[in-house]
């Protein structure tokens, strides 16, 4: 499958990148690919009608030439190619993954324990509105019904 994408040239911490067409399966650093269809450098900017805008040169015609006869776009051209109105439609949101947010999503093992728990004292206070009252008819874990236990006595010493 052909995919039109950008491919990184230029020098460190001056990225340039070129609008290519090449095979999907190959990696982008590779340097194969079968037509440059454009530039983009993000850095350079210039100002038309009082706007700035960054420099962005796209053969439009081969790009629709290779639209019909197939070939998909990255999100990143494909908002590229919205925003210099060579395709019509809307802008696609990427969503980006930081790697804050999967250690903050996985519990470490130490509060994977009191995790259990919680679920299981959920689990025995449902059981008490549904009319069942004694621990035996839960089943629980040995710490869990320990901590069960004392939560009934404190909420018998706090009624007195």
């Amino acid at each position: 499958m052909l995919i039109i994408r950008l491919t990184r040239i230029g020098k460190k911490n001056a990225p340039r990148y070129r609008v290519v067409l090449t095979e999907k399966t190959s990696a982008p650093k590779s340097g194969s690919f079968l037509e440059i269809l454009g530039h983009y450098n993000p850095r350079q900017t210039k100002e038309e009608d009082g706007k700035i805008k960054k420099e962005i040169k796209l053969d439009a015609e081969r790009i629709k030439y290779w639209l019909s006869q197939g070939a998909q776009v990255s999100a990143t051209v494909h908002n590229l190619l919205v925003s210099e109105k060579v395709i019509e439609g809307g802008k696609i949101k990427k969503k980006i993954k930081s790697q804050k947010n999967e250690k903050e999503e996985k519990p470490s093992s130490a509060e994977a324990p009191e995790a259990g728990m919680a679920k299981e004292e959920t689990a025995k206070k449902e059981t008490e509105e549904e009319g069942v009252k004694t621990t035996e008819d839960v089943n629980l874990s040995q710490p869990a019904m320990e901590k069960v236990e004392e939560v009934e006595t404190s909420e018998k010493e706090s009624e007195k």
